[in-house]
């Protein structure tokens, strides 16, 4: 009899991405999937798309890591995000104490990074999951919806340096702009306020456009930049015209989905 495999394991956090992963991974030939989820956080599909599941508390990492252990796995993913709140809501356990008493500061990239130690302490590799989402991340030229003005054009431009800026800062990876002018900026609240906040300050004629990157260097083993069709509904709802993103470094996720709201919408999504 063959040994059974070590499988892939996924912290899955919220929205569609760990669906996503799953459903790209075992159509890639990852024979034997795991999960560790988290209450009012992980979408409960993920259930029928992985072999076992285990699910906890946001914080509960010396379970996580004995969960993970317990399912044979050697190594693991992360996919989806974690509401930011989280960091001041979240009860941790003692191992999660431990990890974030020895935290000075205090980011998505410092975060991870421990987890990542703590990971591999008992034996699990964190990994980037890129390798199986390369389908649903566009590369080159993508774009759907109305052509963009010379006004747009220019804050795109203007927009992707200053995202790259503040990307490089550890703030955040999303601004929206119009008219040169810097609106928002992305910081502990995450993509979806930011773009509220910003659509609502570019005014009753809206015109915001927003542009999403990755950092230079950026760690996809922790925290890939996505958008889908609630980044899209955000951005209509609250004045925001344009959305950029990185190409090659963003998943797009339910894709004919987001291609039916920016087709009945006076929308423009495009990668930079």
């Amino acid at each position: 009899m063959s040994e059974t495999p070590n499988p892939l394991g996924i912290i899955a956090g919220n929205r569609s991405l760990p669906l996503v992963l799953a459903k790209e991974a075992r159509a890639q030939g990852i024979p034997r999937i795991t999960a560790v989820a988290f209450e009012g956080e992980t979408n409960p599909a993920i259930t029928g798309l992985v072999d076992e599941i285990e699910w906890m508390r946001v914080g509960q990492l010396g379970k996580m890591i004995k969960a993970l252990k317990n399912q044979g796995v050697k190594q693991c993913v992360m996919a989806g995000q974690l509401a930011p709140k989280s960091l001041f809501d979240v009860r941790p356990d003692l191992r999660g104490v431990a990890m974030l008493l020895r935290l000075k500061e205090k980011n998505a990239h410092t975060v991870f990074g421990a987890i990542a130690d703590e990971l591999i302490k008992d034996g699990i590799e964190l990994i980037s999951a890129v390798p199986w989402l390369k389908p649903v991340m566009p590369e080159g030229t993508f774009l759907i919806g109305r052509k963009l003005s010379e006004e747009q054009k220019f804050d795109v431009a203007f927009g992707l340096k200053q995202a790259k800026e503040i990307s490089a800062l550890e703030i955040g990876q999303s601004v929206v702009v119009k008219d040169g002018v810097v609106l928002a900026v992305e910081a502990f609240e995450g993509t979806d306020k930011c773009l509220a906040r910003g659509g609502q300050l570019a005014g009753k004629h809206r015109g915001g456009v927003a542009v999403k990157v990755a950092k230079e260097g950026h760690d996809m083993r922790f925290d890939i930049p996505c958008v889908g069709p609630r980044t899209i509904e955000t951005c209509l709802e609250h004045g925001v015209d344009v959305l950029a993103f990185e190409g090659g470094k963003t998943l797009l996720l339910d894709e004919d989905e987001v291609k039916a709201l920016v087709g009945k919408n006076k929308f423009t999504l495009l990668s930079v």
